[in-house]
């Protein structure tokens, strides 16, 4: 299903978001202010818009999904920044423990077939006090946002993915992992069972989006 979204997924993120998605990965990346100073692992790095966003570190993108990396290369060579990029499954990643002083994901946690495996592995490679910056899409708490987020997925989300990318599973799988997925205070809860620390805990856009950041904690 990523691979066959992967040529219109940049296109549709922004048009979906109205271009909100720009503006949410900044955010992302800003958080790696707090972290020590070391490479960066941007996991589920899709066509590589929050690597290319990352400057002064060292920055490695994972993904499963072939088809992704090749964009994100694509990408990088366009820009002029060649992306280091490895093909890889977040709940089992090739990477010595302690690698890295950061991981960002972006809209990447929501599809771990095991969220509680890949936050292990994540705290695995990260070094104590490692900063940990998830930017995910949620079930809005608030009724009226919860509405708007159910009607803009019904007649805007899928129409609009099926006439672009031909591809109606992709584009129903999108709300359908949304409603299922744990919410903000359930991924706090989940970090702090697996030893990070929560920095920060935001809602973006009326809680459509949220940004978590989380430090991981010196004990074994």
């Amino acid at each position: 299903m990523f691979s066959r979204a992967a040529s219109h997924y940049d296109l549709l993120n922004h048009l979906m978001s109205l271009r909100r998605d720009v503006a949410w990965r900044r955010r992302l990346v800003a958080t790696l202010d707090a972290a020590p100073a070391g490479a960066v692992l941007d996991l589920a790095t899709g066509t590589g818009d929050v690597a290319l966003a990352i400057s002064g570190r060292r920055v490695l993108g994972a993904d499963f999904c072939y088809e992704m990396l090749h964009l994100a290369r694509r990408k990088g060579g366009r820009r002029g920044t060649p992306l280091a990029l490895v093909a890889a499954d977040a709940l089992a990643l090739p990477f010595k423990a302690a690698a890295v002083a950061a991981v960002t994901i972006a809209f990447g946690v929501r599809n771990f077939a095991d969220l509680d495996a890949g936050i292990r592995e994540i705290r695995r490679v990260l070094v104590p006090r490692g900063v940990l910056a998830i930017l995910e899409l949620h079930r809005p708490r608030r009724r009226a946002v919860a509405a708007f987020a159910r009607a803009w997925h019904r007649w805007i989300t899928a129409p609009l993915g099926r006439l672009i990318s031909a591809d109606k599973e992709a584009y129903a799988y999108l709300p359908a992992s949304i409603d299922t997925f744990a919410d903000r205070e359930e991924i706090a809860a989940r970090l702090a069972a697996h030893r990070f620390g929560l920095v920060a805990s935001r809602d973006l856009a009326g809680g459509i989006a949220a940004l978590t950041v989380a430090l991981r904690e010196e004990t074994q």
